[in-house]
């Protein structure tokens, strides 16, 4: 593999770190990024010794404005040529709507929506200029999903991200560079745990609960072969085309049991 390096974002645990072992298992070089910098550094050395790549790390809290700025000086002063960029970070909110601060609420909608955006917008003109290039944004099935009482923001910015990687596949195709939707259901990692909602979490059936390593390898998989959707494991392929053709009035119907998120092991 050439001197080639993938950044993703909530590198720590989870689905990104999933996606970080996996890439670096393809040759790649990597740039981590997630808020907790101790662990970050061992992971790091933990991926060094074990695939061989080369592998740096910046601790970052992408509800700070400036954070995919200051990501992208990373980079750029460091010369990595960055041709796959995984947008991952991600987390919830268990308070009710009404009882959210409007901070709170913005942070939230930085970290899952415009950090996605600033940090593609960043890097899109060095992936045009290097001939191409690929960007995934972890999304959810909470994007087809019925309204959630849980986290009734999560599943709307989801669908907007969605929307988002389409535009970027109808504008940058033609130059090298794709990107790709990742839709998981219920996975095994620490987001419930982290935001609050655990105990409904653990009420979702064995049957619709899969292991972060799968979703990596679906989503990478995917990613490679410039897909613009990835809806890993057949359970959720099916039901994500249920939710694209049932009538609106049953769809509705499902919102409690089908709510947003991940799932986490305790």
């Amino acid at each position: 593999m050439k001197n080639e390096y993938a950044l993703i974002t909530g590198a720590s645990s989870g689905i990104g770190l999933e996606i970080a072992k996996r890439l670096a298992s393809d040759g790649y070089n990597l740039i981590l990024t997630a808020r907790r910098s101790e662990l970050l550094n061992n992971l790091s050395k933990e991926i060094v010794d074990k695939f061989g790549v080369k592998v740096s790390s910046i601790s970052k809290d992408l509800s700070n404005e400036n954070a995919p700025k200051e990501i992208y000086d990373f980079c750029s002063s460091n010369n990595f040529n960055v041709s796959i960029l995984v947008n991952n970070a991600g987390y919830g909110i268990k308070t009710s709507f009404h009882e959210t601060s409007i901070e709170d609420e913005e942070k939230f909608i930085r970290v899952l929506g415009t950090s996605v955006i600033m940090l593609t917008k960043l890097f899109i003109p060095d992936m045009i200029a290097q001939g191409g290039g690929k960007v995934m944004i972890v999304s959810s099935v909470a994007s087809f999903a019925a309204p959630s009482a849980i986290q009734p923001l999560y599943g709307p910015i989801k669908t907007f991200m969605n929307r988002f990687s389409d535009s970027l596949n109808m504008n940058y195709k033609h130059k090298g560079i794709t990107s790709t939707s990742l839709c998981p259901g219920f996975t095994v990692t620490g987001f419930h745990t982290a935001s609050g909602v655990q105990d409904e979490m653990d009420r979702v059936p064995k049957f619709m609960v899969f292991s972060a390593e799968r979703i990596a390898n679906e989503g990478v998989d995917a990613m490679h072969a410039g897909k613009s959707y990835c809806v890993p494991t057949k359970t959720y392929k099916f039901l994500v085309f249920l939710l694209k053709n049932i009538p609106q009035s049953v769809f509705n119907l499902l919102g409690k049991s089908l709510a947003p998120g991940r799932y986490d092991k305790k």
